[in-house]
């Protein structure tokens, strides 16, 4: 397993080890010792399972003290345009987005750190998309950023297409208003 550090450095690009032949391909999907090794401490206690349809777009979804989640994302069927945004007031990076795209051919995973928002959009016709969160889920603390907040102002490769959106991310309310009211600490 090869990680990556990217743009937001506490932001990891996950690329396995494939081991193919003409039966197929096989790769260790998840080795704690190996994150571990490689700076991903986490214990993760959740593993969460989505499927979309191409133009659908969740997030940005983050949840806040004491039940702050970081995730370990992929998508084994389809592909993905993944997102991880940068929540924390003292960061250098503070509200600065990285993005890549997740895919069941290029079998990569993107670490989401505690303190940053998550979301993703569906770019092929299905995806379906598998996390490890390590923490609970947890409905007092889940917030929704507006995934087209002009002050994160993500570039969502939407080529032409509307978004479709659930209910909570149509409410989903900016960054902005969120620091206003809330002091998010992590």
């Amino acid at each position: 397993m090869q990680i990556k550090s990217l743009d937001i450095p506490d932001v990891k690009l996950c690329i396995p080890t494939l081991i193919e032949d003409p039966r197929g391909y096989f790769f260790e999907a998840y080795n704690e010792k190996t994150f571990h090794e490689q700076g991903i401490k986490d214990y993760f206690v959740q593993d969460n399972q989505s499927e979309s349809t191409k133009g659908i777009l969740r997030g940005l979804h983050f949840q806040t003290q004491p039940m702050s989640q970081s995730k370990l994302v992929r998508a084994i069927e389809g592909e993905i345009f993944d997102v991880a945004v940068d929540l924390r007031p003292d960061s250098p990076t503070y509200k600065q987005w990285v993005g890549e795209y997740l895919s069941a051919t290029n079998h990569h995973y993107l670490y989401v750190p505690v303190g940053f928002a998550h979301g993703f959009f569906v770019t092929s016709e299905k995806a379906v998309v598998l996390y490890k969160c390590n923490q609970f889920y947890s409905k007092d603390c889940d917030r929704s950023i507006a995934y087209n907040d002009s002050e994160i102002n993500v570039e969502w490769p939407l080529n032409g297409i509307e978004p479709v959106l659930s209910q909570k991310d149509i409410s989903a309310k900016p960054l902005s208003e969120y620091m206003s009211t809330e002091s998010l600490t992590w």
